[in-house]
C-alpha cells in the first residue's frame, strides 16, 4: 500500500500532534466526572476517527498483482480451400490442424491461459465442432488484426496461427499491420513444402489491346511438380474455342515453363482467353490447371502530331504508313520556307477543329499540345520553338504522359536539340563525346555499314518485333537494305533500352533505335536516314517498313492517359470487394476536384446498375467507388464526367475480369517463408506441425507476460466507511452511557 498524496515526515509529525491536541482538548475537562480509563477510551476513539479521516484524505492505494490465468491466447485455424490437400503426414491439412489445435495446443495452454479456438477464412469466427476447408480466401494478416481487435481491452498473451501460409489477399504494409503494438504471433506450418503432385498454369498475361488490327502476345507460365520431366499438353482457347495446342516438356521437375502465344483479338468485343492443362488422373489439385485473361477492344484512335522542318521523302513515306492505320489520327505540319517578310510558312494537314492552332507551326497553347497522344519532331532544331513551347513539350512527356519521337539529322545534329530542355527527355546523349562507351558496349553490325543490327532487347520489344520468333525477327532486320546515313549519337542514358544499332562507314557503332520512360511518358529516337529504302528496295509484298513505323507510333501513344483515367484490378474473384479509382483532369491535365460523375456498372448477365463515386483526394482529382462482384465474368465500368457548370469533360470505360483463376489453390505448397516473416514481424516464432507442442512451453516461459498490477483506493472500500462510522457511534454511545449529554 502507498499514498497517492504522500507527505513528508515533518508534516506527518505535525498532523499527529494536531490529532493529539484536539483529542486532549476535547476530554481535558468533561462536563461529567469520568475515571481515567473512561476518559482514555473516549480519547482513543476520537483520535482514531480523526486519524482515519486524515489518512483517507491522503488517498491510500492498495496494489495487487493481476492473475496471469486471465490472459487469453486465441488459436486461429485456417479453414480455406487449400487446407483440404492431403499432404500433412498423409492426412488432410485441416484434419492435422484441428488435431494440433484441439489435442496439442488447447490442453497445454489452458493450464495457464484462457484459450479460445477461432476459424480463419473469409472472416474470423468461433471454431465449430464440425468444419470443412471451404473458405474461398485466407487473408491471414487481416485475421490476426481482427483477432487482436476481438479481444480489445483484454490481456492477450499471444496469438497462435495454424495454417499452410496460403495468403491470398495480401495488403500493403502487412508486416507493419501485424507488428504494430500487437502480441507475438506463433505460427504453426501445416503441409509439405514440396506440395502435392500438381500441374498448374501459374499466370496468363496479355499485352494491352489499345488499337485496332494489332496482335497481342499472351504469355503463359506453367509448372509441373511431382511428374518429373513428363511432357504435357498446353492449350489456348478463345471464347471456349481451342485455337492452339502445344506439347511442352519441363527442363526439370518443378522448373517453370514459359510459352508465348500470338493472337488477334476481336476488335469490337472483349475476348476471354483461357490457358489450360488437361488434368492427370494422378494429380491432386486439378482446380489450378487453367487461367483466364480478358483482352478488351481497342480504345479510341491515338492522335499524333508530326512537325517537319522541311519536306522530304522520309516523312512522306512514314505519314502514308500512319495514315493507313485505322487506329491512328495523324496531323502534320511541314515548314515550306520563308515568305517575303522573312517569316516561316507552313503546310498544315489536320482535322478542321485543330488546324487553326497549327497555323504558326506548333500550338501556342498548352491545352492544344496536350490534345495529342504523341509528338514527332523530324528535322527541326531548337530555334524552331519558343522556350515556352520547348518546356511544354518536356512537360507533355513527363507530366501529361505523352510520347515523343525525335528523328532526322537536323534534330540530332550539333545545331539541333543539343542543349535544349528536350535533351534530357531523350534516351541517348545527343553528341558523340561518349563514343568510346558506345563502341565497346554495343555489338558491331555484322552486315556491313549502315545495316540494322538488332539487339537482344530489340528482338522482343513491341517496336522492333517483326515476326513471332526472335530468330525470324533478327533475320528480317538483317535482310533490309542499308540506310543512307546515321547521326553520330552518344551512349544510352541510365534506364534507356537500346533496340538497334548500326555501323558507320568508319566502323564506329552508333545507336539507331533507343527508347526510355521519362516521367509518365515515353521517348524514342531514330538516328537513321532514308528508312524509305526499306519500302522501295524490297518486294512489294514486304510490309517491314509499315509494320515498324506503325508499331513505333502505337508504342509511343498507347500509354498516353485520357482526361478520365480508371484504375481497377484487372482480375478478381467472386465475392471480392473491388476498389475502382477515377482520376479526372482538365484540358491541361490539372486535377478536377469538383466534377460531377455519372457511372454505370454492367454485369456479365446483362444487368446494369448505377455506380457512386466519392471524392477521396480532391486536390489530386481522385474519386473512388467499390464494387462487390457476386458472379464470375466480365464487368464493364462506364463513366462520364462534367464540370460543376455542366461542361463535358470526357468519357471512359474499364473492364474487370472476375473468376480468372482459383486464387486459393495457386501454388498450393506450404508457404513457410510467409509464416516465418509473419511471426518474426510480431516478435513470435515459427514451428512446423511436428513441433507444435513447443508453442505452449514457450508461452509458459519466455512469452508469458506478467499480468499488470491492479491499483485500488482504500477509502473506496466498505470497511473504511464502516470504521469511521463505528468509531463515532461507539464514542457517542459511551458518552450517553457515562453521563455526557
Amino acid at each position: 500500500m502507498h499514498f497517492a498524496h504522500p507527505v513528508s515526515i515533518w508534516v506527518s509529525i505535525a498532523l499527529a500532534a494536531l490529532v493529539t491536541a484536539l483529542t486532549v482538548a476535547e476530554y481535558r475537562r468533561p462536563l461529567a466526572p469520568l475515571t481515567i480509563p473512561r476518559r482514555a477510551a473516549l480519547a482513543a476513539l476520537r483520535a482514531l476517527t480523526l486519524s482515519a479521516l486524515i489518512v483517507f484524505l491522503l488517498r491510500p492505494v492498495s496494489v495487487t498483482s493481476g492473475a496471469a490465468h486471465d490472459a487469453v491466447v486465441p488459436v486461429l485455424v485456417d479453414v480455406s480451400q487449400s487446407m483440404r490437400l492431403a499432404d500433412a503426414d498423409g492426412r488432410p491439412r485441416l484434419a492435422r490442424a484441428l488435431a494440433i489445435a484441439r489435442s496439442t495446443l488447447a490442453p497445454a495452454l489452458s493450464r495457464n491461459f484462457r484459450t479460445e479456438l477461432l476459424a480463419v477464412g473469409e472472416s474470423v469466427s468461433p471454431l465449430p465442432g464440425s468444419v470443412s476447408a471451404s473458405a474461398t480466401r485466407s487473408d491471414l494478416t487481416r485475421a490476426i488484426v481482427e483477432a487482436r481487435e476481438r479481444y480489445r481491452g483484454e490481456q492477450v498473451a499471444a496469438i497462435v496461427l495454424v495454417s499452410d501460409g496460403g495468403e491470398t489477399s495480401p495488403s500493403p504494409g502487412d508486416d507493419a499491420r501485424v507488428a504494430a503494438d500487437g502480441p507475438p504471433v506463433f505460427a504453426v506450418g501445416v503441409g509439405s513444402t514440396a506440395g502435392p503432385r500438381d500441374r498448374e498454369v501459374t499466370s496468363l498475361t496479355a499485352g494491352e489491346q489499345r488499337l485496332d488490327r494489332t496482335t497481342v502476345d499472351l504469355r503463359v507460365s506453367a509448372v509441373s511438380r511431382g511428374f518429373g520431366r513428363a511432357p504435357f499438353n498446353l492449350r489456348l482457347s478463345a471464347g471456349g474455342r481451342v485455337i492452339e495446342r502445344r506439347r511442352v516438356t519441363p527442363y526439370a521437375d518443378g522448373a517453370p515453363i514459359v510459352e508465348v502465344f500470338t493472337v488477334s483479338p476481336d476488335a469490337a468485343t472483349p475476348t476471354v482467353y483461357t490457358a489450360d492443362i488437361a488434368a492427370d488422373a494422378a494429380e491432386d489439385v486439378p482446380e489450378n490447371n487453367a487461367r483466364e485473361a480478358l483482352v478488351t477492344p481497342a480504345g479510341r484512335k491515338r492522335r499524333l502530331l508530326i512537325v517537319e522542318g522541311a519536306p522530304g521523302f522520309e516523312q512522306s513515306f512514314i505519314k502514308r504508313a500512319w495514315a493507313l492505320d485505322p487506329g491512328l489520327d495523324v496531323d502534320a505540319v511541314v515548314r515550306k520556307g520563308k515568305n517575303a517578310d522573312g517569316h516561316d510558312t507552313f503546310m498544315v494537314q489536320a482535322a478542321a477543329p485543330r488546324a487553326p492552332s497549327l497555323a504558326a507551326g506548333f500550338p501556342a497553347r498548352k491545352e492544344d499540345t496536350y490534345a495529342y497522344d504523341a509528338l514527332v519532331l523530324s528535322n527541326v532544331e531548337a530555334d524552331f520553338f519558343t522556350r515556352t513551347q520547348l518546356a511544354t513539350i518536356g512537360e507533355f512527356v513527363s507530366e501529361r504522359g505523352g510520347g515523343l519521337l525525335v528523328m532526322g539529322g537536323r534534330s540530332l545534329s550539333a545545331h539541333g536539340l543539343i542543349g535544349s530542355p528536350l535533351e534530357e527527355t531523350l534516351p541517348v546523349e545527343l553528341n558523340d563525346r561518349r563514343s568510346g562507351v558506345v563502341r565497346t558496349s554495343m555489338p558491331a553490325a555484322a552486315n556491313g555499314p549502315l545495316k540494322v543490327s538488332i539487339t537482344a532487347d530489340g528482338e522482343t520489344h513491341p517496336v522492333m518485333r517483326l515476326r513471332e520468333a526472335s530468330e525470324e525477327t533478327r533475320s528480317a532486320w538483317a535482310s533490309l537494305p542499308a540506310l543512307a546515313a546515321v547521326a553520330p549519337l552518344g551512349g544510352p542514358r541510365a534506364g534507356a533500352v537500346m533496340l538497334a544499332t548500326t555501323t558507320s562507314p568508319t566502323g564506329a557503332v552508333y545507336p539507331l533505335v533507343a527508347v526510355q520512360r521519362f516521367g509518365r511518358g515515353r521517348s524514342m529516337i531514330f538516328a537513321g536516314e532514308a528508312s524509305w529504302r526499306w519500302k522501295m528496295l524490297m518486294p512489294a509484298a514486304d510490309r517491314t517498313f509499315e509494320t515498324f513505323w506503325r508499331q513505333a507510333a502505337r508504342w509511343l501513344a498507347s500509354t498516353s492517359p485520357d482526361r478520365l483515367a480508371i484504375s481497377a484490378p484487372r482480375q478478381a474473384e467472386p465475392g471480392d470487394t473491388i476498389p475502382i479509382d477515377l482520376d479526372v483532369r482538365d484540358a491541361v491535365f490539372g486535377a478536377v476536384g469538383d466534377a460531377t460523375i455519372a457511372a454505370r456498372l454492367s454485369s456479365p448477365d446483362g444487368g446494369e446498375e448505377a455506380l457512386t463515386f466519392r471524392r477521396t483526394e480532391p486536390g489530386a482529382g481522385r474519386y473512388t467507388a467499390t464494387v462487390r462482384a457476386a458472379k464470375a465474368g466480365a464487368y464493364r465500368v462506364s463513366v462520364d464526367a462534367r464540370t460543376p457548370g455542366g461542361a463535358f469533360i470526357g468519357s471512359a470505360e474499364e473492364w474487370i475480369h472476375v473468376g480468372a483463376a482459383v486464387r486459393e489453390l495457386a501454388d498450393p505448397r506450404l508457404n513457410e517463408a510467409y509464416l516465418r516473416r509473419l511471426a518474426r514481424a510480431s516478435g513470435g516464432r515459427y514451428v512446423p506441425a511436428a513441433e507444435a507442442a513447443q508453442v505452449a512451453s514457450w508461452l509458459q516461459t519466455t512469452a508469458r507476460p506478467e499480468a499488470p498490477p491492479e491499483s485500488r483506493d482504500a477509502w473506496h472500500e466498505p470497511w473504511a466507511f464502516a470504521l469511521v462510522i463505528a468509531a463515532l457511534c461507539v464514542e457517542w454511545a459511551l458518552q450517553r452511557r457515562w453521563g455526557l449529554r
